[in-house]
C-alpha cells in the first residue's frame, strides 16, 4: 500500500553524490562511522518524513518516489538537480576582498564555509588578495543517490506523538515519556532540558505538529518536575543511637 499525503514514516537512509560516490549524509550510526562522517551532536535515527508536506520534508525528488513505497521496501532513488539541491548558478559565485572576511582571513582555506553579508557560502579560491565565494548549495547540479528502507508507517495517536517527540527532543529515547488518554496527551519534559535555550520554541512546534498529525486530541499538557537540589539529605540513623532509642 502506498502512502498518502500527510502520511508520516520513518525511513533509513544514505545519500551520496552520484559522480563521485562521496557519501555525505546518513541516519545510520555505522555507516556514518564507516565513511568518516559520523559526527558526535548528531542523533542518529530513522527519518521521521511527511509525506507532502513541509513539517519533515525531504527533497523533492525523495518526497514522490517515497510516496509510491511501502513499509518494509528497500530502494535506490536517483534525485536528480531539478528536484535536489538545483542547478548551479553562476550570478551567485562572488570574488570580493578578503580583508572583508576581518579575523577569519588568515584563518580560512578553500572549501570552508563562511558566512559573509549575512549568507553562507563557500570558498573555492584564495589569492591576490581576493576570495571567491560561491553562495550555491554545495550539491547544487549534483545528482543525488538515496539508498532507502521505509522502516515504518505512523498510524496510531500513539505512534505519532512518539515520532514527533523523538525528533523534536534532542535526548535518549528511553528518556521520552507521555501519557495520550482519549483527547488528551501529557508530555514529560526531561530533567536535563528543563533550562535548555529553545525548550520553548521546542515545546511550540510540538504542539504545532501534535494538533496537525493528530487531530482528535484536543489538548497538550507539558509536565516539568523541578527538585530542589539544595535540600541537604536526611541522615541515616547509625546503629549504636538506633539500638539505644529501641532500649529506651
Amino acid at each position: 500500500m502506498t502512502f498518502s499525503k500527510s502520511s508520516l514514516i520513518l525511513v533509513d537512509y544514505t545519500a551520496k553524490v552520484k559522480d563521485t560516490d562521496d557519501i555525505f549524509d546518513t541516519t545510520i550510526e555505522a555507516d556514518a562511522k564507516k565513511h568518516s562522517i559520523y559526527e558526535e551532536n548528531v542523533k542518529y535515527q530513522p527519518k521521521l518524513v511527511s509525506i507532502g508536506e513541509v513539517s519533515y520534508p525531504v527533497l523533492k525528488g525523495l518526497d514522490e518516489a517515497l510516496a509510491k513505497t511501502s513499509v518494509g521496501e528497500k530502494l535506490t532513488v536517483e534525485v536528480t538537480p531539478d528536484k535536489g539541491f538545483g542547478e548551479r548558478d553562476t550570478k551567485k559565485i562572488r570574488m570580493i576582498p578578503i580583508r572583508k572576511l576581518g579575523e577569519d582571513a588568515e584563518k580560512v582555506s578553500v572549501g570552508d564555509t563562511i558566512e559573509v553579508d549575512n549568507k553562507r557560502g563557500i570558498i573555492r579560491y584564495i589569492g591576490s588578495g581576493r576570495v571567491q565565494i560561491d553562495y550555491n548549495h554545495r550539491y547544487a547540479g549534483k545528482t543525488i543517490l538515496y539508498d532507502v528502507n521505509v522502516i515504518k508507517s505512523l498510524d496510531s495517536p500513539s505512534d505519532k506523538v512518539d515520532g514527533i517527540l523523538k525528533n523534536r527532543l534532542p535526548v535518549e529515547e528511553s528518556k521520552i515519556a507521555f501519557d495520550l488518554k482519549d483527547k488528551e496527551v501529557s508530555i514529560t519534559i526531561p530533567e536535563e532540558i528543563l533550562r535548555a535555550d529553545g525548550l520553548q520554541i521546542m515545546k511550540h512546534f510540538i504542539q504545532l505538529d501534535i494538533f496537525k498529525f493528530v487531530s482528535t486530541l484536543e489538548k497538550v499538557n507539558f509536565v516539568e518536575t523541578h527538585i530542589n537540589k539544595q535540600t541537604p539529605a536526611k541522615k541515616p540513623e547509625t546503629k549504636e543511637k538506633a539500638t539505644e532509642q529501641k532500649a529506651a
